[in-house]
């Protein structure tokens, strides 16, 4: 059971998300046509769990090897030269999301530190941004799994 939550932790985390979003969004519509108000914090939530919704498909993507890749040139390469491709896109990937998840820590802290609040609800803003280092590392686990995979099973 734990292992099937954690192997589409992405896809059930990015569902409800989803699904907030569009009950926040319907709501203020609602408002504004009927109350003729709008609820100024809408604006601000799904922004926020927009940025959580793309980072989680980032690993969902890198998870089942669907991220944006171009392959043009990988194709035509011999075995011994897709195999150094590889490594060398891994490796990038790795640090990419490493730096990612360590400067989106230093960002939180900060955040922490000065106690910035978000303009509309007021409340710490640090619980939008902590997506970053989250799933920054998330993603980056993601990567190791789908890589060590490949190289298993030897399909570069």
């Amino acid at each position: 059971m734990v292992k099937k939550i954690f192997d589409n932790f992405e896809e059930l985390l990015g569902s409800l998300i989803l699904v907030v979003m569009a009950v926040v969004t319907f709501a203020n519509v609602i408002t504004r046509y009927f109350v003729f108000y709008a609820l100024a914090f809408t604006e601000e939530v799904t922004i926020y769990l927009f940025v959580w919704l793309v980072m989680l498909g980032t690993a969902v993507a890198f998870k089942k090897g669907t991220n944006l890749s171009m392959t043009f040139l990988y194709d035509k390469l011999p075995r011994k030269g897709k195999k150094v491709c590889f490594y060398i896109s891994v490796g990038m990937s790795l640090m990419f999301f490493g730096l990612l998840a360590y400067l989106g820590y230093v960002q939180v802290m900060d955040e922490i530190d000065l106690a910035v609040t978000s303009p509309s609800l007021a409340i710490p803003i640090y619980y939008y941004t902590v997506a970053l280092p989250v799933f920054s590392a998330l993603i980056f686990i993601r990567i190791l799994q789908a890589s060590l995979a490949t190289i298993h099973t030897n399909e570069f």
